[in-house]
């Protein structure tokens, strides 16, 4: 491998380091792939190191760019260029250390609004069809997009009723109602598919698109859309959580 593989191979590991000790990478992957992606970027800057300091220590060539003695010196010329060729990195292999680069400086931010009418849907359906009652006797019930959403279509939001819950996702829209969303993953930003709650009942502007927030009201039917509708009571902007995904 040239120096340039090896270097590629060395960023690369130092990116998925710095995303798994900076806890960046729960924008992208489950949360428990954070060892897992520990371990692979020591093992990549590991065979970076490698490969550059033997890259280096060659003169940037590759083994077998030793002449063969049982070539004649026409063939010796021909083989002595494709040698030469396999040492060296080309020019423009090294603009894959581009995008690289930019990963270990700015890391991409989690999926938004953007991609929640260009995902196809999470069939809530799919879902348990006797879901347990709710106990609202201690204040607001958190409850997922997901389970939400189970719940307004099993047997028409029985077990919503008279309960108080309290969702949080980030803002799909700035209409009003406005829809608020969360992405659901099975391992990675890849197979990211939203779940999507119509918020009513707020007062004034609703929140800026894809801002934070956690709302606290009362289930009240499911639409045409089969999008269910939850009347707020609050609706209080939060930080980014660590796990944006359900």
């Amino acid at each position: 491998m040239s120096p340039g593989g090896g270097t590629v191979t060395l960023l690369t590991g130092a990116v998925l380091l710095r995303l798994a000790l900076t806890g960046t990478y729960q924008r992208y992957v489950r949360v428990g792939m954070g060892p897992v992606l520990v371990v692979a970027g020591v093992v990549l800057v590991a065979l970076g190191l490698v490969v550059v300091a033997r890259a280096l220590r060659t003169g940037g060539t590759s083994a077998g760019a030793e002449a063969d003695p049982d070539d004649d010196g026409d063939t010796g010329d021909a083989h002595s260029h494709d040698d030469h060729d396999r040492g060296h990195t080309p020019a423009v292999g090294w603009l894959l250390l581009a995008p690289i680069a930019a990963l270990l400086l700015v890391a991409p931010p989690t999926l938004g609004s953007y991609g929640v009418d260009r995902a196809a849907a999470v069939d809530v359906r799919a879902g348990a069809s006797d879901l347990p009652p709710l106990d609202p006797a201690t204040g607001p019930v958190p409850l997922s997009l997901t389970e939400l959403s189970q719940r307004a279509l099993d047997h028409d939001g029985d077990t919503l009723e008279g309960v108080t819950v309290q969702l949080t996702g980030f803002v799909a829209d700035e209409t009003a109602p406005f829809r608020l969303a969360r992405y659901q993953i099975a391992c990675c930003a890849v197979d990211a598919a939203p779940v999507v709650v119509r918020i009513d009942g707020t007062v004034g502007d609703p929140p800026r698109r894809d801002a934070w927030v956690t709302v606290t009201g009362t289930f009240s039917s499911v639409g045409d859309d089969d999008i269910p509708t939850v009347v707020a009571t609050t609706v209080t902007e939060i930080p980014t959580p660590d796990d944006p995904y359900e």
